[in-house]
């Protein structure tokens, strides 16, 4: 890992993404729908590349709900899970690009690219930016049996014990697994790495205590946060969580300047009409500034973004450039 890389790695990435989304929706109408007039005359597919009833999932909902509601056609979310994210992914990459087939993705299309030899896809070619549309922060779980009560207590033992702790995540390469490496590269500490498939198997193997701690996302984590389970230590965004107001931010504790989450977005086919881009762009920035999206995204601990196409479009390849030199310094490969 170059000199300097980890600084800039955990810099906070969203900043130009922060779009007052009311006033960005409101200098786009009147434009868009008169370049897009007959679209949509059918029901548009949301093509959500994790299972059903995920962190993920719930967002997509949320949005799908809301662009029905404010476009006068049904949005319908289409579940298309497995091979981490790349089944949906590739399911959208080679469908017609006429705007009825979209795909909700998160930042796994900027770090498969980098975890894959090969891929079906390619995530600068195949798709369109339309928008981005919120992110969720992560926060740092330990089993209670773990004897921290704080995160600087918690970085004390682990370094005390290296390779003696575990920690979980949803799968090799997810963002969970690669939070995670970024925590323990600033915080000097060595732990073992054991993938599962899914957030729920590893939320519940924390749980019982199979693994010693796990970075997962807060709308995942708040039931397990709220029962005991699991002890919560410290968020990942730069701010701390509404919905967890009383935990603190790794950049206040152990690493300063630290700032991720796990980021949400729509794309479609490359190729989709211009028009037809502006058109999704305008009403996914208007659906997020909805009141009633924004508080149902905020019962779930994330925060709204919104964008441009072009600015999506320059935000992703600059993750995945970001996200590659992470991957290589983890060692990871999946093929």
């Amino acid at each position: 890992m170059r000199p300097g890389f980890l600084e800039e790695t955990v810099v906070t990435r969203f900043a130009p993404l922060l779009l007052p989304v009311a006033l960005a929706a409101a200098s786009l109408a009147g434009t868009a729908p008169a370049l897009a007039a007959d679209y949509p005359s059918r029901p548009i597919t949301l093509v959500v590349p994790f299972p059903a009833g995920g962190p993920t999932d719930l967002i997509a909902r949320v949005l799908a709900t809301q662009l029905t509601q404010q476009m006068g056609q049904t949005v319908v979310v289409e579940n298309k899970g497995g091979a981490n994210a790349n089944i949906g992914m590739q399911y959208v990459a080679a469908a017609k690009a006429d705007g009825y087939t979209l795909l909700y993705n998160t930042s796994s299309i900027a770090l498969n690219p980098n975890l894959y030899a090969k891929l079906a896809y390619d995530p600068r070619q195949d798709f369109a930016p339309i928008s981005t549309t919120a992110v969720v922060p992560m926060v740092l779980l330990t089993h209670p049996s773990v004897p921290a009560q704080s995160v600087a207590e918690f970085v004390t033992y682990a370094r005390a014990h290296p390779g003696k702790l575990s920690y979980a995540s949803a799968s090799a390469g997810n963002v969970t697994h690669l939070g995670a490496f970024l925590f323990l590269q600033s915080a000097g500490v060595d732990a073992v790495h054991i993938p599962y498939r899914g957030s729920a198997p590893a939320l519940a193997d924390l749980a019982g205590g199979q693994v010693q701690f796990m970075v997962n996302t807060i709308n995942d984590s708040r039931a397990f946060v709220a029962d005991k389970r699991v002890n919560a230590l410290a968020v990942t965004s730069a701010q701390r969580s509404a919905v967890l107001p009383d935990v603190p931010t790794l950049a206040e504790t152990v690493a300063p300047g630290f700032d991720m989450g796990a980021w949400q977005g729509v794309v479609a086919p490359a190729g989709t009409p211009p028009a037809v881009v502006t058109r999704l762009n305008e009403e996914i920035r208007t659906a997020l500034a909805s009141d009633t999206m924004r508080q149902q995204l905020a019962q779930q601990g994330a925060q709204v973004l919104g964008s441009t196409p072009d600015d999506y479009a320059r935000y992703l390849e600059s993750e995945i450039t970001r996200w590659g030199e992470v991957v290589r310094a983890a060692g990871v490969q999946l093929d």
